[in-house]
């Protein structure tokens, strides 16, 4: 009986002598390989990175705001039909909620600032001065917006990173004035570094008092609110409490739907594993048809090689081997150009996943279950469709493969 290191050698030096053919066998299960091993990689890479993102937004912290989470065109269209919401609003949430909590606001915009001849571009948020203790965020240097600041509408800012850099390059920022929308306004602290997301910049705005910003910026302008619950496992009944006096706030019947939206951690990392579920359902749908062409390809490539090589086959039970022996080496011969496949479409793509990493914000790393998983599936396909040309093979009479090799 021939030994299985035997057989691997025959199989590696078959498939060595017939090189072009060997890769050209091997394209739709090196594409297939590939595509499972990339997308599953990037995707795993993207979903710890959106998971460390969100956390800022903190598991205890839902927001409430006038479009909430908008997943198709129709969705913005409607959206674009509501109220925004007011400070009524909010001193409504604030007074009204009896789940224990905090309710802050947000006034949004963009801004241009201005110091020592520098200018930009920045986020300005007016926020109230509990805003520090709702979300997740602190200081590098200086104080936050205190209750005092509101009350007198003080014109003094808290400035992310990439502001303190760009106004007051090799400076300490606290105490100097800037200028936004030419008005002057003081740094009173610098928040710490958040980072980046998908290559967006998250440090570049400044905090100012909820009521400095509606005096510079108009009393209608729409808000948005970030409420803390204190107890996590009081979420849900926080949001229903928030939902329900809103709903009053609007005077909305019974029969018409919410005319503003409820944002939390969790709703958005459903929603990010709803689009990869897609994403990946995909990828797997034109996975398994590469796979099942590569497949096919192969078991025509064995079978060409069962004619090419009847004389062979004829010799070797002539002179003593087995069916078992004729089958495995098949066998092992359509396995191993399967598994070759699957190492250069995981070559392949460790290099796309590297390319991408490197020229744009997607953070992928190559993952090590999708290696194994592409492994194991390109040897499972090399096995499958190899079974029938394998026994082919073995059914050969050698006289009679002898016989026609010679005719022939």
């Amino acid at each position: 009986m021939m030994r299985a290191g035997e057989s691997f050698r025959l199989a590696f030096e078959n498939l060595r002598a017939r090189k072009l053919r060997t890769f050209l066998t091997l394209v739709g299960i090196l594409i297939s390989v590939a595509t499972l091993v990339s997308v599953i990689s990037i995707i795993r890479g993207m979903d710890r990175y959106i998971s460390e993102r969100v956390s800022t937004l903190g598991s205890d912290v839902f927001v409430v705001s006038r479009f909430g989470i908008i997943t198709n065109a129709r969705q913005w269209v409607q959206a674009q039909k509501r109220p925004e919401l007011i400070l009524d609003d909010y001193e409504a949430l604030r007074q009204g909620m009896r789940e224990p909590s905090l309710a802050g606001a947000t006034l949004s915009q963009r801004g241009e600032l201005s110091a020592a001849g520098q200018t930009m571009r920045a986020d300005v948020r007016g926020v109230t001065a509990n805003m520090i203790d709702i979300r997740s965020e602190s200081l590098a240097a200086g104080r936050y917006l205190s209750e005092s600041d509101s009350r007198h509408r003080r014109q003094v800012a808290v400035i992310g990173q990439d502001v303190a850099a760009s106004l007051f390059p090799n400076l300490d920022p606290l105490g100097k004035e800037l200028r936004l929308d030419g008005q002057p306004f003081q740094v009173i602290g610098v928040a710490e570094k958040i980072g980046s997301v998908f290559g967006d910049s998250q440090d570049d705005f400044l905090y100012i008092p909820l009521t400095t910003a509606r005096k510079l910026y108009g009393y209608r302008r729409g808000l948005s609110f970030q409420v803390r619950v204190l107890s996590l496992d009081r979420m849900t009944a926080a949001q229903d409490e928030a939902r329900f006096i809103l709903r009053g706030q609007h005077r909305l019947d019974r029969s018409e739907e919410d005319d503003f939206g409820l944002i939390s951690r969790t709703s958005v990392l459903e929603l990010w594993q709803d689009l990869t579920g897609t994403i990946s359902r995909v990828a797997l749908v034109v996975t398994v048809v590469f796979i099942i062409v590569g497949g096919i390809v192969i078991m025509n490539i064995m079978l060409a090689a069962v004619t090419e090589r009847t004389w062979e086959i004829g010799m070797r039970k002539a002179v003593g081997a087995q069916k078992a022996d004729v089958h495995r080496q098949f066998l092992v011969e359509s396995a191993c150009l399967s598994t070759v496949g699957g190492v250069l479409g995981i070559a392949l793509a460790a290099g796309f996943i590297r390319l991408v990493a490197y020229l744009s914000p997607v953070p992928a790393e190559l993952s090590l279950s999708a290696v194994a998983t592409a492994v194991a599936i390109s040897t499972s396909i090399g096995l499958f469709f190899g079974i029938y040309p394998a026994s082919r093979a073995a059914r050969l009479d050698p006289i009679a493969a002898m016989r026609a090799e010679t005719s022939s």
